[in-house]
């Protein structure tokens, strides 16, 4: 279900979101179909993608499904080149899609190491090597990617997806350095626990429950992914036209759990 919040922020404009089959990415998508743009639905997962996409076009909105390797760099420029010949443009781009290899240093197999980096760091450098050439020449655009409240205070245990989350955060911050000067706003959202697909897996292993969670935070519970997708919307429209190379965390005052 696609909730409307009376705004038009994006309309007329088209965005990419990636993950967008998940908990965070799906309520991505949705909250910028809601607010007038034509979203591609982005996912390793076919079925999730055209699944999103369907629930928003049934509720009148625009989102199509799509659907390539991230991690292949060819790949990436074909799907955006596809959009903008589609469509004429392409004006945000919403990294979202991430994963979550859990474990410390010597309990990580190399596969745990270079996957999390594949998908966290290098899908983001494909994507934007992509994107950027035709924000350049459109004259500005938008991008958010999802970092993480452990890419800044690392989570014990979590090595791979502290350390990736963290270049999250460099990479964001140099991208806009670089390319403000055209216009296009380079930010990131930093979500501490947020209830998702991805967090039921983790309590599934570690034998804790969302009440747990929940005590953990000072604001009396986690998060929920369409406040993180209220964040990114913000970060991506015309209203935050000065905020650019930020990282803004969303956590509820929770220290890292």
């Amino acid at each position: 279900m696609t909730e409307s919040y009376g705004l038009q922020r994006f309309s007329g404009r088209t965005a990419l979101v990636t993950g967008a089959g998940g908990g965070i990415g799906s309520a991505i998508a949705r909250r910028l179909a809601s607010e007038g743009a034509r979203v591609l639905v982005c996912d390793v997962n076919e079925t999730a993608a055209k699944q999103v996409a369907e629930d928003i076009a049934g509720a009148g909105l625009l989102a199509e499904p799509l659907v390539f390797d991230l991690l292949d760099a060819e790949a990436c420029a074909n799907a955006v080149q596809d959009v903008v010949d589609r469509h004429g443009r392409l004006d945000v781009l919403v990294n979202n899609a991430g994963i979550n290899r859990r474990g410390d240093l010597l309990s990580l197999t190399q596969q745990d190491w270079d996957l999390s980096f594949a998908v966290n760091v290098d899908a983001l450098f494909h994507l934007c090597r992509a994107v950027l050439p035709h924000m350049i020449e459109a004259g500005g655009g938008a991008v958010v990617n999802t970092a993480s409240q452990w890419g800044i205070y690392p989570a014990p245990g979590h090595i791979a997806y502290n350390v990736s989350k963290a270049a999250v955060v460099a990479f964001t911050k140099n991208l806009a350095r670089d390319y403000a000067p055209h216009k296009i706003r380079v930010n990131a959202v930093a979500p501490g626990e947020v209830h998702t697909p991805m967090l039921e897996s983790g309590l599934a292993q570690s034998g804790r429950t969302v009440a747990d969670l929940d005590a953990l935070v000072p604001f009396g519970r986690i998060g929920k992914p369409e406040e993180i997708a209220a964040l990114v919307a913000f970060l991506a429209s015309d209203e935050a036209p000065y905020i650019c190379g930020s990282v803004v965390e969303i956590t509820g005052a929770q220290a890292v759990a």
